[in-house]
């Protein structure tokens, strides 16, 4: 079961701290302008965004993209093998 962790990204992160991590880097204007969702440009709050992505997953799964396009360090060499 561990082998299927090795690679994923966000294996131990809370969908909060996901979405404290994007708000802190972007903020909740730069956030909305790359995920287009109301909680994020109507009176945004984490426990308001928290309430809707665990409800809705594509919106969810957006985030979560964006959070690992974001702060996933990308090998120079890419998958390339030697």
């Amino acid at each position: 079961m561990s082998e299927k962790q090795l690679n994923n990204p966000l294996h131990g992160v809370t969908l909060e701290k996901v979405v404290t991590r994007l708000v802190e880097h972007y903020g909740w204007d730069g956030l909305a302008r790359r995920i287009n969702i109301n909680c994020f440009k109507s009176d945004p709050s984490i426990k308001s965004s928290l309430k809707f992505l665990r409800k809705t997953q594509w919106a969810r799964d957006k985030v979560e993209q964006l959070y690992i396009s974001t702060f996933t360090k990308k090998s120079p060499w890419g998958n390339a093998k030697s």
